[in-house]
């Protein structure tokens, strides 16, 4: 019998016909199988097969994909009527419901398996919406993130991350995310967030705040009074906002105020957590002013 692929952690196997049954008709009554029928001198199969196993991966074992090489196997590819390569087909309770031949988009891809998989992000997101529940933005905000870009910014994903970023008070980010979103995607959970973001502008800027920002205008070299300021930003998680105020105290006095805002400003971006690009920004700031 053929192992497992070689890193693929269960979730793709090649196939010959000692475990055809197995995996071809066996598996597909627990869970979609997809085949992948291949050659090696294909070469829209050499392009095919990395994003298949990609998908694979994402979707954390709720499919298997199993390669078939077409000229090894060449008796099961005859009975599944294999006429041309790459042919993809995808088994459900030991029968082909669905499939495709020829190199096809990873969108496109994404579409098909879409019909029989829940989306690989779902659990992310039940997570995600219990700390937003419990009061934790910035851990959902932490799980969302990775999952928005590897999802290609699924619009399900998109909207509970630029939630997450408004509650967290992280609303450039937040505008951002909603700015890439389609026309063709707007749709009520999109204008929501819009509203959210719109009343949470709003409520940041208190009468204090507004009034510290106009004396700033009017002496903004006085590092006292932009401290006084950044302190009301990261209090309000206009973390940005807060960081840029530090750093530009920090820029003319570095030991300002017996070095509080030094400290200020790393414990700003240590509350942001790691891995947070805002966080990254900064701290590579502080270094070349460092160093």
């Amino acid at each position: 019998m053929i192992d497992q692929a070689p890193g693929a952690g269960g979730n793709v196997v090649d196939i010959d016909e000692s475990n055809a049954a197995h995996y071809l008709i066996d598996e597909s009554h627990k869970r979609p199988v997809i085949i992948d029928f291949w050659a090696d001198w294909c070469e829209p199969c050499k392009a095919l097969m990395p994003v298949l196993e990609r998908l694979a991966d994402e979707y954390r074992g709720a499919f298997l994909l199993a390669r078939v090489n077409a000229d090894s196997q060449q008796m099961l590819a005859q009975q599944f009527g294999v006429r041309s390569l790459p042919t993809v087909l995808v088994m459900q309770a030991g029968q082909p419901v669905d499939g495709f031949a020829g190199a096809q988009p990873e969108a496109a891809i994404r579409e098909l398996l879409q019909k029989y998989l829940p989306s690989p992000f779902e659990g992310v997101l039940a997570e995600a919406a219990e700390k937003l529940q419990a009061g934790d933005a910035s851990g959902a905000i932490a799980l969302l993130r990775p999952a928005y870009e590897e999802s290609g910014r699924d619009h399900q994903v998109a909207m509970v991350y630029a939630h997450a970023l408004i509650e967290g008070y992280r609303l450039d980010e937040a505008e951002q995310v909603l700015d890439a979103v389609k026309m063709v995607d707007q749709d009520a959970a999109y204008e929501q967030c819009r509203a959210q973001l719109a009343i949470r502008r709003e409520s940041a800027k208190s009468p204090e705040v507004t009034a510290l920002e106009e004396q700033l205008a009017a002496a903004p070299e006085n590092l006292d009074l932009r401290a006084q300021l950044a302190v009301h930003y990261t209090d309000t998680g206009q973390y940005r906002e807060g960081l840029e105020a530090l750093f530009f105290i920090l820029q003319r006095q570095l030991d300002h105020n017996d070095g509080a805002s030094r400290k200020a400003f790393l414990d700003t971006i240590a509350s942001l957590g790691k891995g947070d690009p805002l966080a990254a920004e900064f701290q590579r700031k502080l270094y070349s002013l460092l160093y």
